[in-house]
């Protein structure tokens, strides 16, 4: 399977790289999205991709943004990719990886719902008996299961920076109380329900991000990728043991391979072996294939 690591659509203007993803301009209404094969950890891009990546990523974002449309309006535009890149050479390039989307404004948070204990919030909860202010109970082990899922959102870096997590108080005077309450509302919506059906279908989600955004109007909208193995952490259910890190479909497996190198998290990034690159792109695929089939 081919790699995207960067992408140059020529006819189109570029407005910026993420970590993963490249952002185009098609009208002032519209954007293009390209979820690259690049994967970042550590807040770090690592300087290898990992071939299919961002085709499952935007699949699986697709997904969800169908299913949770319900729930609340996302960005997702009715117009075909092939519409908007009229090169075959560059929209073979691409493959599955774009989407065509509204442009909205970007609230300034990540919204992160946690449903277990691990990661920066076990980390969190191990020095102060919280997440984000959040006091959960006495005695809970690695990767045991919340009594019910919790909201512990963070401010958004840039690249080569690290996300910090933040109470619950400050997204108000972000955002303002009405819109904080109704970020948080939903972002546990979204949770609950798809945690559920997840589980229906051989994965837990640990903990997910997400991101919303506002149209001209000021409704919100959920916007970027969504419930994705780069945006969540996917365990098989079959193999959960609360008490230590469990097994993921996720680059969780990434960051267990790089906390055992002699780096300090900043860039560059290591390089990763040839076999954790092909193991990670299994990993991928075997998550979309549970959750959404072939």
């Amino acid at each position: 399977m081919t790699a995207l690591y960067r992408s140059n659509l020529t006819h189109l203007r570029l407005i910026g790289r993420g970590k993963v993803r490249d952002l185009y301009e098609v009208d002032p209404e519209h954007l293009l999205i390209v979820a690259s094969d690049r994967l970042s950890a550590f807040d770090v891009v690592l300087p290898q991709p990992i071939p299919g990546k961002g085709e499952i990523l935007t699949r699986l974002s697709r997904f969800w943004l169908g299913r949770t449309a319900r729930l609340i309006p996302n960005h997702l535009a009715h117009i075909a990719v092939a519409d908007v890149i009229d090169d075959p050479a560059q929209l073979a390039e691409i493959g599955d990886r774009a989407m065509v989307v509204r442009r909205f404004m970007p609230l300034p948070i990540e919204a992160i719902v946690r449903g277990y204990l691990i990661g920066s919030g076990w980390k969190d909860y191990q020095s102060h008996g919280s997440i984000c202010g959040i006091a959960l109970p006495p005695g809970l082990r690695q990767a045991d299961r919340l009594p019910e899922p919790i909201y512990t959102p963070s401010t958004k870096a840039e690249i080569g920076g690290h996300d910090e997590n933040v109470d619950f108080d400050h997204t108000v005077g972000l955002l303002g109380l009405t819109l904080a309450e109704q970020v948080r509302q939903i972002s546990l919506a979204i949770y609950r329900e798809s945690a559920e059906y997840a589980l229906s279908r051989g994965i837990i989600i640990a903990d997910t991000k997400l991101e919303f955004g506002l149209d001209e109007a000021g409704r919100l909208h959920l916007i970027d990728e969504v419930l994705t193995p780069d945006s969540s952490r996917f365990w098989p259910a079959d193999q959960y043991r609360p008490g230590t890190s469990p097994p993921s479909f996720d680059k969780q497996f990434v960051r267990d391979y790089l906390e055992t190198l002699d780096w300090d998290k900043t860039a560059p990034g290591p390089t990763l072996p040839e076999d954790i690159i092909e193991r990670t792109a299994a990993k991928y695929r075997e998550a979309e294939l549970r959750l959404i089939g072939a």
